[in-house]
Order: structure tokens, then sequence, then C-alpha cells
């Protein structure tokens, strides 16, 4: 009687004990050229990475949404793989652009399509202050 009442507390247990949702960084650098996604767990070690030349062999396409949308299919299974069911993107442009390329916002697009819980959207595109002097002399270039 009392292993049986103790094998159904156990059943219970590991009823009640819910799978814990694996959080990952999704780093997404989108310039006119190209389009990389580099995945890393929390503490920094690479899940996955996939580039725009990785999915297609034309040059010109490589920063197209439609790739895009290809990169995120591929990084949607290797996280399935791993377990990773959250995520928290960092979007960087190229340094001075005002935006970011065109397949950043496709890339999220189809991986909450893939049923990923989208945590954070932080763009980390660096600005410049300044800067090395710019080229043309005291008096600008001339016509």
């Amino acid at each position: 009687m009392s292993e049986e009442m103790t094998e159904q507390i156990q059943e219970q247990k590991k009823e009640t004990k819910k799978k814990r949702d694996i959080e990952a960084v999704m780093n997404i650098y989108t310039s006119f050229n190209n389009t990389i996604v580099h995945v890393t767990d929390l503490s920094g070690m690479t899940l996955a990475k996939v580039t725009g030349g990785m999915v297609t062999k034309h040059g010109r396409l490589k920063a197209n949404p439609t790739i895009a949308m290809f990169i995120a299919k591929r990084i949607a299974e290797m996280l399935k793989e791993s377990g990773v069911s959250s995520l928290y993107v960092q979007i960087r442009a190229k340094t001075g652009n005002p935006a970011p390329g065109p397949g950043a916002h496709s890339i999220i697009k189809s991986l909450t399509r893939e049923g990923f819980k989208i945590l954070n959207i932080l763009d980390t595109t660096r600005t410049p202050r300044g800067g090395p002097k710019k080229k043309g002399g005291r008096r600008g270039r001339r016509p």
C-alpha cells in the first residue's frame, strides 16, 4: 500500500514540475549588403550562427528580406534542438546608419511565427561622435 502511494505522489510531482524556459540572446547584424544572425546563451556560448551567404549563392540577395526568412527558419531548427523557447533580440545596423537593413524585421516576424517568445528587442547600433577628420582639406571640397 505504501509503495503504491509513493509512486502516485512521484507521478504527481513529475506532472506539476513545469518545463523551464531556456532563454537565449539573438544578435542580428543587418547592413544593406548582408545579414548575420548569432545566437548565444545568457553566458555567451554560441548556440547557432547563420549568415546570408550560408543560405543563398547570389551575393546581391544576402540582405534580402526573403533570405532573412530562410535564415530565421534555419536558426529556429537549431534552437528547437537545443530547447530554447524565448529570446532577447539585439539588432545592430552599420555604424552611422539611421535604420537597420531590410532583413531585421522579417527575421523577428518569422521567429514569432515559429513559436518563439520575444522577451525584449534592443537596438545596439553604434553612433559616431565626431570621429576622425573628414577628407577635403581646410577649405573643403570645391567644384
